[in-house]
């Protein structure tokens, strides 16, 4: 998947949130729309998922989810739904094209996750609206310490009654440059929490759109190196380089440097201090993919979990 940040700028300001810190010498900048086609070319994959910043916020967002469809992209273009009422007349609906709305819960603790009220109102009048025009919406939940199982519960039970298609969930990274580190699970405390909340019962309840392995795999259960190379995250300043939460390295200009396998001796759990708590869905997702192809044990609990999906009752 190519993970693309066609600017950084966002109209909240998370306390969680490391890339408006990162990016802030270039919050102002834009990625001209040729340069974001391309980058998507170079990298090969047939997915897009367009994040930033906030992506609504890009005027050339339209034109660039368009030409993305046009060419038959799978397009996930992630955003906290403030501006998306006033974008959906511009992109019409889709199966090429999914919402990923941000919502670290329900209305109280989203809004205090977003330090600003009325947000997770907004963005459900949004998914509201969206669903009703025939697009594909899904949400993306954060975990960080603090999180609890009824709030988040009574989340999925709401998205999945209006229709959202699945959720996904991540633990948050501890980016460096976030003043209050203790908001983050370290690596065990993610452990336990998962292994809390997306319990057998969960998994049959709601259609959780994570890969069938990586709910295993955050409960602790299983255990992978990072592949992180194969969701290349291309920016305004270049290819970031290691990968989409860490830009130890600087930016490139050249995707191919990502796949250098010398560069990933360095990173990755046990390697790096950087990467000790990390459990990102762009990191370790594509590890289980590649795992389960050299080895049919794994591939059938990949396969029946798909399978289960697509019977629309949940189970990842």
């Amino acid at each position: 998947m190519t993970m693309l940040e066609p600017l950084e700028a966002c109209n909240l300001t998370c306390e969680r949130c490391g890339r408006i810190r990162e990016y802030e010498p270039v919050l102002h900048c834009m990625l001209p729309l040729d340069d974001a086609l391309r980058a998507v070319e170079q990298s090969g994959a047939p997915i897009v998922s367009v994040a930033g910043g906030e992506p609504t916020m890009y005027p050339q967002l339209p034109e660039l989810l368009n030409e993305l469809i046009k060419r038959k992209y799978f397009v996930y273009c992630c955003t906290n739904a403030l501006l998306l009422e006033k974008l959906l007349p511009q992109v019409p609906p889709s199966k090429y094209l999914c919402w990923v709305i941000h919502l670290d819960g329900m209305e109280d603790r989203h809004d205090v996750a977003v330090a600003r009220r009325d947000v997770w109102r907004v963005a459900m009048r949004a998914a509201k609206k969206a669903l009703e025009q025939g697009y594909r919406v899904c949400c993306n939940s954060t975990l960080f310490k603090g999180s609890q199982k009824d709030d988040l519960y009574e989340l999925y039970e709401t998205v999945t009654k209006m229709g959202f298609e699945g959720i996904m969930t991540s633990a948050g990274y501890d980016f460096a440059m976030v003043p209050d580190q203790e908001v983050f699970l370290k690596r065990q405390e993610s452990h336990d929490l998962y292994a809390d909340i997306l319990n057998d019962g969960a998994l049959r309840r709601f259609r959780f759109y994570n890969n069938p392995l990586y709910p295993d795999f955050l409960k602790g259960k299983r255990h992978y190196q990072c592949t992180a190379y194969s969701n290349p995250t291309y920016t305004i300043q270049g290819w970031r380089k290691p990968c989409y939460p860490l830009a130890s390295e600087g930016h490139i200009q050249d995707v191919n440097e990502l796949f250098d396998a010398s560069l990933w001796e360095r990173y990755g759990v046990g390697k790096n201090p950087a990467c000790a708590n990390c459990m990102m869905h762009c990191g370790f997702e594509s590890a289980m993919i590649l795992k389960a192809f050299s080895s049919p044990r794994e591939m059938a609990v990949l396969v029946k979990g798909i399978v289960s999906n697509k019977s629309g009752v949940g189970a990842s």
